[in-house]
C-alpha cells in the first residue's frame, strides 16, 4: 500500500469518525497506523476506541498487545485482563496473558490459560510453542520437545520455534539435534547474534572448535549489547590457550556491562554467571572483583539485553521468547572443568547458567580442562 493511499485512507477514516464513531472504524485506522510503523499513533487511536466502547474485548486485546510489545507490562496486563473479563474465551488475550505469566515462571497458571485457548485454536503455532516452553520451565523435556515439534510442523519457517527446539536439545545435551535446529533458525534469521552464540556452544560440544570460533566471531559482530557473548567467547579462547584473545573478550564484556549499568539502576544478573565471570577473570589475572554486583541466590536474571531485537510489531507475543532472552549465556554450558593456573576453585559448568531452569546433571568423564599456562 503506497503512502498516498495510506494518507487518503486515514483522512477518510478520520472524517468517518467525526461523522459517526464506530468500533470497526477505530480498528481499521489503528491498523493503518501500524502499517506505517507509527505504534504510538495506533495506541492513541485504540485508547479512544476503548473509551468509546469499553466492553469491546477485541479492542482491549489489541491495545494490550501493543503495550506488551512496548514493554509496558502493567498496562498490558490491565487491558488483557479486562478483555478476558468481557470475553473469557478470547484466545488472543489468553495467549498474551499466559505469555506474561510464563515470563514470570508461573508455568502452571500459564498452562491453565493455554488449555482454554487450545479449544479455540488447536492448530496455533504460537500456542504450542508457549506450551512447549512451559514444559521446558517445568523440566519436562520430552513433553517440551513434543509440543515444540508440533508447533514446528504447523509453522516450519518460524525461527522462534526453531530457536526454542535448539535450546531444549542443547539443554538436554543432544548436540546434533541442537545443531540441526539452530542452523535452520540462522538460515531464516541470519542477523541475530545470540543464535550464533548458541550454535558456537553446540559446535564446541561436537568437538569442532574452529567453526565454534567462527560462530562466536559472527555473534560478537552482530551483538552490540549482550555481554554474555563476550564472556562465553572468552572462556572458549582460554580453553584453547589463547589468553590474549580471552583477555580482549573479557574486557569487551566489562565495557558492555558498564554501559548497561549506566543505563539501568535495577540491573541484576544470574549469580552463576557472575561466579563464572569472576573465575575467568581470576584465571586471566585481572582480579576477582567483577564489574557485576552479585545478587542474592534467589534472585533471577532481569536484564535481557537482547529482548528488543526479538520483539517487532508483527510478531506474536510469545512470552517464551522473553524467557529465552535470559538464556543467552549458555555458551558456558559445555562440559569443561574450569581450572585457573593457580589451581584454585575448580568448578564444573554443565548447564546454561542463566536459563530459567537447570538441566539434569550429567558428569562427563571425558571433559577437557581449561588450558594452563
Amino acid at each position: 500500500m503506497s503512502d498516498l493511499i495510506l494518507t487518503w485512507a486515514k483522512e477518510y477514516l478520520n472524517y468517518a469518525l467525526q461523522t459517526s464513531r464506530h468500533d470497526l472504524t477505530f480498528m481499521v485506522l489503528g491498523k493503518l497506523h501500524l502499517l506505517e510503523g507509527t505504534t504510538q499513533n495506533a495506541i492513541e487511536t485504540y485508547k479512544k476506541a476503548v473509551e468509546f466502547s469499553p466492553e469491546n474485548a477485541e479492542l482491549l486485546t489489541t491495545l494490550g498487545l501493543l503495550y506488551l510489545q512496548l514493554g509496558m507490562y502493567q498496562k498490558a496486563f490491565e487491558h488483557l485482563g479486562n478483555a478476558l473479563t468481557y470475553n473469557p474465551n478470547n484466545y488472543k488475550a489468553i495467549l498474551a496473558a499466559g505469555s506474561m505469566m510464563q515470563t514470570h515462571s508461573d508455568f502452571d497458571v500459564a498452562l491453565s490459560k493455554y488449555r482454554i485457548a487450545a479449544h479455540a485454536v488447536p492448530e496455533s503455532p504460537p500456542l504450542w510453542n508457549n506450551i512447549g516452553m512451559c514444559f521446558f520451565g517445568k523440566k519436562k523435556y520430552v513433553a517440551a520437545i513434543s509440543c515444540l515439534k508440533r508447533a514446528n510442523y504447523l509453522a516450519p519457517f518460524d525461527w522462534k520455534i526453531l530457536y526454542n527446539l535448539g535450546l531444549v536439545h542443547l539443554t538436554m545435551q543432544q548436540y546434533a539435534s541442537a545443531f540441526h535446529f539452530l542452523s535452520a533458525a540462522i538460515n531464516i534469521q541470519p542477523r541475530m547474534g545470540e543464535l550464533y552464540m548458541l550454535l558456537a556452544v553446540t559446535l564446541t560440544n561436537l568437538a569442532d572448535p574452529d567453526n565454534a570460533k567462527r560462530a562466536y566471531e559472527q555473534a560478537v559482530s552482530l551483538e552490540q549489547l549482550n555481554p554474555l557473548v563476550n564472556l562465553n567467547y572468552s572462556i572458549l579462547l582460554y580453553n584453547q590457550g589463547d589468553k590474549k584473545g580471552a583477555l580482549h573478550q573479557y574486557q569487551e564484556m566489562e565495557k558492555k556491562v558498564n554501559k548497561l549499568k549506566a543505563n539501568s539502576n535495577m540491573l541484576e544478573f544470574d549469580p552463576e554467571l557472575v561466579d563464572m565471570a569472576q573465575k575467568i577473570g581470576a584465571a586471566l589475572q585481572v582480579g576477582e572483583n567483577l564489574v557485576w554486583t552479585k545478587p542474592a541466590k534467589d534472585s533471577k536474571l532481569r536484564e535481557r539485553p537482547a529482548a528488543s531485537s526479538k520483539s517487532t510489531a508483527n510478531q506474536q507475543p510469545l512470552g517464551s521468547n522473553k524467557a529465552l532472552g535470559q538464556a543467552m549465556s549458555s555458551a558456558a554450558g559445555y562440559n569443561k572443568t574450569m581450572q585457573p593456573p593457580t589451581g584454585g576453585y575448580p568448578t564444573r559448568v554443565q548447564k546454561p547458567p542463566s536459563l530459567p531452569l537447570e538441566p539434569e546433571s550429567n558428569t562427563d568423564s571425558g571433559s577437557e580442562d581449561l588450558s594452563r599456562k
